[in-house]
């Protein structure tokens, strides 16, 4: 029976075009079919039209059918409502029974175990019985006019034009009906909007006039502007934080009353801000902070002996045992002993707890006598030990590549809040032989390290830097770690040790790391194929072999990402986000002579690199979004790198997350031309290393139905080196020339977005190649004389999340 429904299914969706949207309505229902908003001059039509409730359903072009429709009517068609009634009944009846067992004696492990199954099996029918079974949530059921829900938007549309300054505004709507189909048009007449004359504030409070008066400037409510609602409210909130922040703990924006006056021959209004004061009482109180009391309650009903009480910093300590650092826990408080209430100071108080680490939950509670406040901040110890594990698969070069992954976590090392991780990876990975061996090979990677993060600065070690850089949420690693890779042509291990610091702004916008010391002892072995490579490159001037020597890699690194808007969240906001990175390579190498350098038995670098990268994020409508990704990174050896820089410092172009009409690390560089195969096609076999990389992603995201989106894009790019390299003629960035160079790649996408993963698989099509002949670059028509286009203009690429 269940093979036989998803063989209908296929069946289905190959005769999805015969499906008309229209069959099967009854004489009185008709299909939204089209929905029109006329009149809008002066308003927001996007604004206007997020308040349709009856939007057509999206169809196939030229046809009366669609596909989330006809995978709806699937589902429909599949799901038996009274199957998952009955089969509630059986586990509402086994529930009760476990339950009344439950108290007269204890349950078993079992018993609890089938407990919590019956529980999230009802919970499970109930999502059935709701919203159907899977391809009813996945599909969308026909849009069937309402005029009473017509007549509702309606209404709401008028609504919204009155708080935004149409007071004289009309919204009608007519219907035509036609061969079952329905067009809806919204007829909207604005007519003048009012504009605000003049703003003002009237409080019997002078304290509260007073600091209204001093932060005027601050003012949300525009003269000479069009009203909007929104206005007044966020003034309205503005007002409140204010004060809350100036110690009127007790104080809401319920106080805060508009008195709109219009004068409808001008089309003016004034408004008048009016601060009312308090039914119990003359004036708003100001209060302020007494002595803090801390409390870190026991994890579990045990009771224990060694609970202590101690004063540090006029901090009253409450712990059920002595194993935590009140100078740590107290370098994240920031209410102090007789200063004025401050709400955003109890919050940043509240999350820089949160950021140790070492608390199950942080609540803040006061105590009030007359105008003093008492603080009380309440706290659990979070589990000592934490372990993940992993397992799952990543995609490189089109293969599956299986990972395994663990961590273990220990909070409160040295009971100092210090945190030590210690992470292992194991996996396999897709990647392409470079001595010319065809075919894909799986790569062998390894990874582990193990780290104490500090939750302060190091260096410097004065006792007042804690207090001082607290509310930045300081913190101090030191790691050891271990890499290994086993490809077709090398093995690759490196020792590293890094001290790094971090640190970010109060408000989350700005985080910055500092590599105080990143080192790296690099071993290989290569094969003889991938050796002879190399020495025949290094007789035709390309020293990329010294990448591969035992070497010892130190650097000094920096990074700071700004993220504008809560980037990443993507909703329906403008977002944006820069990441600038900085390296310095054997830095300490300036200061010693270099006899000293070619005396060692290990291969040194100095090498300079910065990258920056630009992402942002623009919705357009509420199903459509413009994302762009602007990427640029140099990288350059001097001194003792001989011209060559270490493997993994330089730059690739091409790849799922750059232009994605290339294989990973094979575009470039500049206009070199690879080597031919025998058909004629590009040989891109071998990865191609450049020092300068600019990339350009642009997107156009839309929704289709359900968890799908489809994108399409266009990513510009290519890498380039500093200096002419005689193994590829043309690799070298020149500024009159390197526009030409340009790659352009473009393409479509699909996207299933199911909230905690996001698949995605993108075609990209080679648009203009700067590996060929001037003139011949632009290759875009050839995808159209043939399937697919020629020989390696297509690639298809496979990835989890989205590309930027």
């Amino acid at each position: 029976m269940n093979k036989a429904k998803y063989i209908n299914f296929i069946l289905l969706l190959f005769l999805i075009s015969a499906c008309s949207l229209t069959k099967g309505l009854r004489n009185d229902q008709f299909l939204v079919n089209k929905v029109e908003i006329k009149g809008i001059k002066k308003s927001d039509k996007n604004a206007l039209a997020n308040l349709i409730q009856q939007n057509p359903n999206t169809r196939i072009p030229l046809l009366n059918t669609s596909v989330g429709v006809s995978i709806y009517r699937f589902g429909e068609w599949t799901f038996d409502s009274t199957k998952h009634e009955n089969k509630m009944i059986k586990l509402e009846a086994e529930k009760k029974v476990l339950s009344d067992l439950a108290l007269n004696e204890s349950l078993s492990n079992q018993q609890i175990k089938r407990f919590n199954k019956i529980n999230s099996q009802i919970s499970s029918i109930e999502k059935k019985l709701e919203y159907g079974n899977f391809f009813m949530r996945t599909g969308n059921p026909r849009v069937i006019y309402d005029s009473v829900i017509t007549r509702e938007t309606a209404r709401q549309m008028d609504f919204y034009l009155s708080n935004n300054g149409f007071f004289d505004s009309d919204v009608d709507f007519e219907v035509k009906k036609a061969k079952k189909l329905a067009k809806v048009t919204y007829l909207i007449t604005e007519n003048e909007p009012y504009i605000i004359d003049s703003f003002y504030t009237r409080s019997d409070d002078p304290e509260i006039y007073r600091l209204l008066e001093l932060n005027a400037s601050k003012v949300l409510i525009k003269s000479k502007s069009r009203y909007e609602q929104t206005q007044l409210t966020r003034e309205r909130q503005r007002v409140e934080d204010l004060l809350k922040e100036n110690g009127y703990y007790t104080f809401s924006k319920s106080y805060i009353e508009f008195n709109v006056y219009k004068d409808t021959v001008e089309k003016s209004l004034t408004i008048e801000q009016l601060i009312r004061k308090p039914s119990y009482e003359g004036n708003h109180r100001v209060y302020y902070f007494d002595s803090i009391q801390f409390f870190i309650e026991s994890p579990t009903d045990e009771f224990f002996e060694k609970e202590s009480k101690f004063t540090f910093r006029d901090i009253k300590f409450n712990i059920y045992n002595d194993k935590y650092s009140e100078k740590i826990i107290s370098s994240r408080i920031f209410i102090n002993k007789g200063d004025l209430y401050s709400r955003s100071e109890v919050l940043e108080t509240q999350r820089q707890l949160a950021n140790l680490d070492l608390f199950r939950f942080v609540n803040i509670a006061f105590d009030t006598v007359g105008n003093i406040l008492q603080p009380k901040i309440y706290t659990q110890p979070n589990q000592k030990y934490q372990i993940t594990n992993q397992l799952g698969a990543s995609i490189t070069e089109q293969i599956p590549g299986p990972f395994f992954s663990h961590s273990l976590r220990n909070r409160n090392l040295f009971r100092g809040a210090e945190i030590f991780e210690f992470n292992f990876r194991a996996g396999l990975e897709g990647v392409v032989s470079a001595t010319g061996e065809g075919g894909v090979f799986r790569s062998r990677e390894l990874n582990t390290s193990a780290s104490v993060i500090f939750p302060k600065f190091l260096f410097p070690l004065k006792i007042t830097s804690l207090e001082k850089f607290g509310r930045y949420n300081p913190r101090t690693r030191a790691l050891v770690g271990y890499n290994y890779v086993n490809r077709q042509e090398y093995t690759r291990e490196s020792l590293n040790g890094i001290l790094a610091y971090n640190w970010n702004t109060r408000n989350l916008k700005n985080q910055f790391t500092f590599n105080l010391l990143d080192a790296n002892f690099i071993r290989s072995s290569l094969n003889n194929d991938f050796r002879v490579l190399l020495e025949n490159l290094q007789n035709q001037g390309n020293n990329l072999i010294n990448s591969f020597l035992p070497s010892y890699v130190s650097s000094i690194s920096g990074q700071a990402i700004i993220n504008f808007n809560q980037y990443g969240i993507f909703n329906r906001t403008n977002a944006s986000l820069l990441r600038l990175f900085f390296e310095s390579g054997g830095s300490t190498l300036n200061f010693v002579k270099r006899d000293f350098v070619d005396r060692r038995s290990l291969a040194y670098f100095q090498f300079l690199k910065f990258q920056a990268d630009f992402r942002r994020y623009i919705p357009l409508t509420p199903k459509q979004t413009f994302a762009y990704r602007l990427n640029l990174g140099l990288a350059k050896p001097y001194g003792v790198s001989d011209g060559v820089l270490p493997y993994e410092k330089y730059f690739f172009a091409g790849g799922s997350t750059g232009i994605r009409a290339w294989q990973p690390r094979r575009l470039g560089p500049g206009s070199y031309t690879p080597d031919r195969n025998e058909d004629g096609s590009f040989d891109y076999r071998f990865e191609q290393p450049g020092e300068i990389l600019f990339e350009g992603m642009f997107e156009l995201r839309s929704k289709i139905y359900g968890y799908f989106d489809g994108v399409f894009f266009i990513d510009v790019g290519n890498s380039w080196t500093f200096a002419p390299d005689p193994t590829r003629p043309g690799a070298n960035f020149e500024i009159d020339k390197f526009y030409k160079d340009l790659a352009v790649g473009t393409g479509i996408g699909l996207r299933m977005d199911f909230d905690f993963l996001i698949l995605r698989l993108d075609m990209g099509v080679k648009a203009v190649d700067p590996a060929r002949v001037t003139g011949e670059r632009f290759i875009l028509g050839n995808f159209f004389n043939r399937f697919l286009g020629e020989k390696g203009q297509t690639v298809f690429n496979v990835g989890i999340g989205y590309p930027f």
